[in-house]
């Protein structure tokens, strides 16, 4: 792998690759071309070459790619190779609904724990996992090893819940409050602002010219 910084678009796109590839092992494919792939995924064969070419190719010419092979180097790539743990912080609609969407264990990001500071959530269970008080999180978090915590709460009390769970350990944030978090060098947040994504889809609807257009980043 190059040891130059790899550009945000690239990263991603990672995942759509990972996908489409998951697809592809499902159907029984065992090679591919980048222009194949490119059919696929509606993106340039160029894009596709160099943007695997940042990690290496994995490409042979005259052969074009192993889909099993680039599938598992692409996991390396994005680290999910290995299993995370994870706790959601935020037993409301949402976060139930992240608890019990199985597939995110499929990818190794395995829900430990669920807290609230509600009393009416704390005590019930979500896809087998009791919701604990939000107090019982630091020594939770030392005892499961956990990599990451969802937020999925006000963003009213998200600086201070956040601040909590990086003080007890937790070095990565998916951010689904409705606010940006200002943390640490060492704490790496991703946030998910699901209205602006629905004001980008309004953004095309309203500028769209007869065709459907998609906007992709990079």
């Amino acid at each position: 792998m190059s040891d130059r910084e790899i550009s945000t678009a690239v990263i991603r796109r990672l995942p759509r690759y990972y996908r489409y590839l998951e697809e592809l092992i499902d159907s029984g494919v065992e090679r591919i071309s980048s222009n194949e792939l490119s059919e696929r995924m509606k993106v340039t064969a160029s894009q596709i070459r160099q943007d695997l070419n940042n990690f290496g190719g994995f490409g042979q010419q005259g052969y074009g790619y192993n889909v099993k092979y680039l599938h598992s180097e692409i996991a390396k790539i994005l680290g999910i190779d290995k299993n995370h743990n994870m706790i959601i912080v935020g037993a409301g609609n949402l976060g139930q609904a992240i608890a019990n969407y199985s597939a995110f264990e499929k990818r190794g990001f395995v829900v430990k724990g669920i807290f609230d500071i509600n009393p009416k959530l704390v005590g019930m269970t979500v896809r087998g996992i009791e919701v604990m008080n939000l107090e019982d999180m630091p020594e939770f978090v030392k005892r499961e090893n956990i990599d990451i915590a969802a937020l999925t709460i006000p963003k009213t009390s998200a600086p201070e819940v956040a601040a909590e769970v990086a003080a007890a350990g937790v070095k990565a944030i998916w951010n689904f409050a409705h606010t940006d978090l200002n943390m640490p060098e060492d704490v790496v947040v991703e946030n998910v602002h699901l209205s602006e994504s629905l004001m980008r889809l309004s953004y095309n609807i309203a500028n769209k010219n007869g065709k459907t257009r998609n906007i992709q980043e990079g």
